[in-house]
Order: C-alpha cells, then sequence, then structure tokens
C-alpha cells in the first residue's frame, strides 16, 4: 500500500504547554505503516500558510496543525479548496475547532484520530475576504482578542483577566446589519459570525451551529447586567445559552454589519482591525478536515 505524506507543522509558541516533547510522541504513536511524515516549525505570523503552498505544490496528503485555532486558520488559508486534509494536534489556549468536533486535546490521542484518517468536508467562512474555520466577531471579543494576543501569559486564567477587567468599561457600541433581506439597527456587546459552536475554553455561544450545513449562526449579544453574569455563564457553558433573553440567533450564509468606527475582529481568536463596513460570507464544504 502506497504511505501517505503528512506534514506536521507546529506552533513553537502556541497555548500554555511546552512542545518539545510532540515530535517524539509522532515519531512513538504515527502509524508509519500508513504515514511517511515531516515535522516543521514556524518562525513567524502567516508562516504556515507560506509552508502549505509549498506543500500542495510538493503532492503532501496531509497536513497536521499542531497549535490552536489561529494556527488552524493559517494553515486552513493555504489549504482551502484543494484535496489535501487537515489533521489537528490541539496544542493551543481556547482550541474551540477541535472541541467542537470532538478532537482529544491529549497528544496520543490525537495521533490515534489521525491514524485512523477519517475525513469530512466542512465549510469555512470568511469576513472580508479573511478566512476563519471556527468562530469570527466584532464588538467586546474583538477587544479580548486584542489585549489578549498583546499578553505574556496564556491560557484561561490570563484570559478571564482581561474579560474581568475590560467587561465593566465596556460600552456596546452600534451596529447595522444586512441579513437575510432584512435591516436591523442595534447595540451590542457583540456580534459573533459562528461556523462551530465554540469560543474556545468549553465555552459554547452557538450551540446549534454546525459545520457542514451552509450556514453561520450570527449570534447578537447584549450587555447583561452584572448580576446576571453567573446565569449567562452558566447557560454558556452547558450549551444553553440561546435561551437568554440578551441573545438573539440569526442564520444566514451572508449579512453585512456596518459600524462608525473600525473596530478589532476576532477571527479565530487572533485580532484584526478591518473597515468599518464588513462582508461576512460562508464557503460551502470548502476544506478536509480529520475527525475522530
Amino acid at each position: 500500500m502506497l504511505k501517505q505524506k503528512v506534514v506536521f507543522i507546529i506552533n513553537p509558541i502556541s497555548g500554555v504547554f511546552k512542545k518539545g516533547n510532540i515530535a517524539g510522541l509522532i515519531d512513538n504513536y504515527l502509524d508509519k505503516s500508513k504515514f511517511d511524515y515531516t515535522v516543521v516549525y514556524t518562525e513567524r505570523p502567516g508562516h504556515a500558510t507560506e509552508i502549505c503552498e509549498g506543500l500542495i505544490k510538493s503532492g503532501v496528503d496531509i497536513v497536521v496543525a499542531v497549535g490552536g485555532d489561529g494556527s488552524i486558520n493559517e494553515i486552513a488559508k493555504g489549504l482551502e479548496g484543494t484535496n489535501v486534509k487537515l489533521g489537528v494536534i490541539p496544542a493551543g489556549s481556547g482550541n474551540g475547532l477541535a472541541h467542537h468536533l470532538g478532537i482529544p486535546v491529549f497528544y496520543k490521542k490525537a495521533i490515534d484520530v489521525l491514524n485512523r484518517n477519517k475525513a469530512i468536508k466542512i465549510d469555512t467562512a470568511s469576513i472580508n475576504n479573511e478566512l476563519f474555520v471556527s468562530i469570527a466577531g466584532i464588538g467586546f471579543d474583538g477587544l479580548v482578542a486584542s489585549k489578549f494576543a498583546k499578553s505574556k501569559r496564556r491560557g484561561f486564567l490570563a484570559y478571564l483577566k482581561i474579560v474581568t477587567e475590560e467587561y465593566p468599561k465596556y460600552k456596546p457600541k452600534k451596529y447595522k446589519i444586512e441579513v437575510n433581506g432584512k435591516t436591523i439597527k442595534t447595540r451590542a456587546l457583540f456580534i459573533t459570525f459562528a461556523n462551530s459552536d465554540r469560543f474556545g475554553y468549553f465555552a459554547s455561544v452557538a450551540p446549534s451551529a454546525k459545520m457542514d450545513d451552509g450556514l453561520l449562526d450570527v449570534i447578537i449579544a447584549k450587555k447583561p447586567f452584572l448580576v446576571e453574569i453567573p446565569l449567562i455563564a452558566h447557560l454558556l457553558y452547558w450549551r444553553k445559552i440561546e435561551k437568554s433573553k440578551r441573545i438573539e440567533v440569526i442564520k444566514a450564509s451572508e449579512l453585512i454589519v456596518k459600524s462608525k468606527k473600525k473596530r478589532w475582529v476576532n477571527i479565530d481568536g487572533e485580532p484584526l482591525k478591518l473597515s468599518k463596513k464588513l462582508y461576512i460570507k460562508i464557503h460551502p464544504h470548502s476544506l478536509n478536515i480529520i475527525v475522530p
């Protein structure tokens, strides 16, 4: 049987755990009767996308992201629309996409998933031509993403510290949303464009989101009072956030969001400042990904 060519792209600075032993675990647990593999390390932002472009020309079969949602995003940019399969070894801070797809966060178990080599096609999406795989959003989560990117600390506690510091002083912003033939004017804490259900850290912002239905779940969140936050947190982690009166959910394949100022946008956990007019659309069945 002809072996498949696999390349592991490791982001050495993602997440909170050291990755020095991952190469050894890959060598120990990857089924080398099925795969020939190499390991490469990213050196700068955007490097993983550049690597993928070269790998596609060389005839690679599988590219494995060893990192978080931002690393997956970079690799997906290089693989979208091709027949090359994306594998994931979760090694980031939040690992939202992996949690949604049920990919284990334990390295050995994640490698076992690769060995079984079961792939499905999922949707991706874009916001002003910037690809995202899992989640994008504007408003408070965009601000938090920008602060978290600048923080020297990683992990949930670092993320939570930023949220608790910024939330009391954050004022909801005005947005105009054009979706499904309607125009909605609203003041929101954040607007999330969810392909998967997860922010990361097991927080399910869009419990009904599916990654193969050709639709995004658009979550419009109003700012809760401080006394409501424990209930909101409970609903978020028990996949019932849609029951909150502060949440409106719209399913759509494309939409436009306008604001008065350029604001931080969260794209798979990474912050970008885009234009005042955002065009968001789904790309149906555009990425092959290995799942349990």
